[in-house]
């Protein structure tokens, strides 16, 4: 009994009570209690990937965290296309685009920033972060870049035909990163530096069967309820975010950056541990995992039910986004970091925000 009297089981299960019984839509003290529960879900769903990831090993840990919350958010992407709406032509580029940006410039920066702060300088695999980045970058540019410079349709969108045509290439592309990372070159992803502290949950280097089961179960109840409550919150901070008399395109951003506080939270605990490995392995996979997963999901649904969608960004998107690629590239590229890479990062973030306050 006292097995199931655990935190991490009871905070998810109150707040999918607080969810259903619209907690977030109600008084100001309500609410307040609500984002507590939202935040007790995610320091839920950190633990529960930390039990997994000592039982299947890296990198399986940080790709089941990856995709499960990924999944999560396309069937939500995909629900509020269907709602429809003219914002739902806009939808899925705005919500890749928030989520690449706080992953490359949000995540890895705080993560370097604290890593080196605490371990002076770390180190890490450079062919574990090629591998990816050249994967990401492809796929960014092919999805993002690519619709404002074809002619085939007026516009930065694509045809049927081309959607279908990146929609494939990007599963091809995520399909052969993921062979990639668990089967033909495993090793790449490993934390192998000197001084690299493996991670120990509750002082169980390898959890039972049982307690990674239970895990598992209460991993995606946890994510799901996390996304869930980030979009039940959204009108009220939308609302907040109109009496402030900012743009309501930051409400997208606050969201992206609720739904993505559980990989957050995890790669900064193992930069922290010195585990920077993990750390990178968790926030690229992260970003390769919802734009290669949330594009083909997109199309389908677009194609099956006669959707329009918008994928071209405009010309300030495109070069922050360039900018905050080839800053990671360099940042990453000796296979070391210093406390130089992550602020210059974090300053990037605040350029990206501050341009989406004041455009």
């Amino acid at each position: 009994m006292k097995k199931f009297l655990n935190w991490s089981l009871l905070l998810p299960i109150v707040a999918w009570l607080a969810y259903f019984l619209g907690w977030a839509e109600g008084a100001q003290i309500v609410q307040i209690i609500t984002g507590a529960l939202l935040i007790g879900a995610v320091l839920a769903a950190v633990h529960h990937s930390e039990v997994i990831a000592a039982r299947v090993g890296e990198p399986f840990g940080t790709i089941l965290l990856a995709v499960a919350i990924t999944v999560i958010e396309v069937a939500l992407i995909i629900a509020l296309m269907m709602s429809g709406g003219e914002k739902a032509l806009y939808l899925a580029r705005d919500t890749v685009f928030s989520a690449v940006m706080l992953i490359l410039n949000a995540i890895i920066g705080i993560c370097i920033l604290v890593g080196s702060a605490k371990h002076f300088e770390q180190s890490f695999q450079k062919e574990s972060v090629n591998t990816a980045l050249v994967s990401l970058i492809a796929i960014l540019v092919l999805t993002l870049i690519l619709p404002n410079y074809t002619t085939s349709v007026s516009g930065p969108q694509y045809s049927e035909a081309q959607l279908i045509f990146i929609a494939f290439a990007c599963l091809a592309i995520y399909g052969t990163f993921l062979l990639v990372q668990t089967v033909r070159h495993k090793n790449y992803f490993l934390n192998q530096t000197e001084g690299g502290e493996e991670i120990i949950v509750h002082g169980e280097v390898t959890p039972t069967k049982t307690k990674v089961t239970l895990s598992l179960i209460f991993l995606l109840i946890s994510l799901a309820v996390v996304v869930l409550l980030a979009k039940a919150f959204s009108p009220t901070i939308e609302a907040a975010v109109i009496e402030a008399g900012l743009p309501t395109s930051l409400v997208g951003v606050l969201i992206a950056a609720v739904v993505l506080l559980p990989e957050g939270m995890a790669a900064i605990i193992a930069a922290r541990k010195n585990n920077l490995q993990v750390s990178l392995n968790l926030a690229l996979g992260s970003a390769l995992a919802s734009i290669g997963l949330t594009i083909p999901s997109v199309v389908f649904v677009s194609r099956l039910f006669g959707l329009n969608v918008v994928l071209g960004l405009d010309t300030k998107s495109m070069i922050l986004l360039g900018l905050s690629v080839f800053t990671v590239m360099l940042s990453l590229s000796k296979g070391k970091t210093n406390i130089l890479y992550g602020v210059v990062l974090l300053v990037n973030l605040v350029a990206y925000v501050f341009t989406v306050i004041f455009p």
